[in-house]
């Protein structure tokens, strides 16, 4: 059993997990919403310990701000984060910082696994999913129905039109792919600039089609200060269930 095990191992694809890390925080009023504390640890360390811990991923590239690499280096010593090889410059984009950070992947990685370093409640067993998914179709992501009505509007505030919330998901990440095919996605995005949302859609530009796997309700993302407030009312409820 235990060589079936390994040689099961041996056939899996390489992952290399880069972690976006390298935003602006404009919506925490400017503080580094990554190096905040979230029920006692940093919100990048929760989420680099769940990557740690995906028994998928086998290292990891961080892209962060210039000022932020040595503290972000420190504390992956600090806290075990072992797989982390390397934290990089981030770019003028976050395409251009994820590109930056799969130039550094490791040559042998068929996938990239492309996760925000501010989703701190993604868990290792989610990851592991969608690489599986990845490791078959090529390209995948996580994602959960839409709650709300979501409408287009027009430039004067009025609604163009209610969507189908029915045929809508809200994508999360990890998004993963294979290496080659998210490389030239991020390319012709940096080199055409071309905003892209996220890297789903950098790689649905080149005709790609993306596969969704179910995501988790937990897995958000931390953007606001009212964010941190729910991720630490998640986290105590995971700790202490009822």
């Amino acid at each position: 059993m235990a060589f079936f095990k390994k040689f099961r191992e041996a056939q899996r694809p390489r992952c290399t997990a880069l972690v976006a890390a390298a935003g602006s925080s404009t919506r925490m009023g400017g503080i580094n919403k990554l190096l905040q504390p979230l029920d006692g640890t940093p919100v990048l360390i929760r989420t680099l310990t769940a990557l740690q811990q995906a028994r998928r991923v086998d290292e990891i590239v961080v892209a962060a701000r210039e000022e932020d690499l040595v503290e972000i280096s420190r504390l992956c010593r600090t806290y075990g984060i072992s797989k982390c090889a390397k934290v990089v410059r981030g770019g003028e984009s976050r395409a251009h910082s994820v590109l930056l950070a799969a130039l550094e992947a490791r040559e042998d990685a068929e996938l990239l696994a492309v996760q925000d370093g501010a989703r701190p409640l993604v868990t290792p067993e989610l990851i592991d999913a969608v690489a599986e998914a990845a490791a078959r179709t090529g390209a995948a992501a996580p994602a959960v129905p839409v709650k709300d009505t979501v409408k287009t509007v027009r430039g004067d505030g009025t609604v163009a039109e209610t969507l189908n919330r029915d045929i809508l998901r809200a994508v999360q990440t990890p998004q993963i792919f294979e290496s080659s095919l998210l490389k030239a996605a991020l390319q012709a995005a940096v080199e055409g600039g071309i905003p892209v949302t996220d890297d789903c859609s950098a790689v649905e530009r080149l005709g790609k089609r993306v596969y969704l796997v179910e995501g988790d309700e937990e897995n958000l993302k931390i953007t606001t200060p009212v964010d941190l407030l729910l991720a630490e009312a998640i986290l105590e409820r995971r700790e202490d269930p009822v």
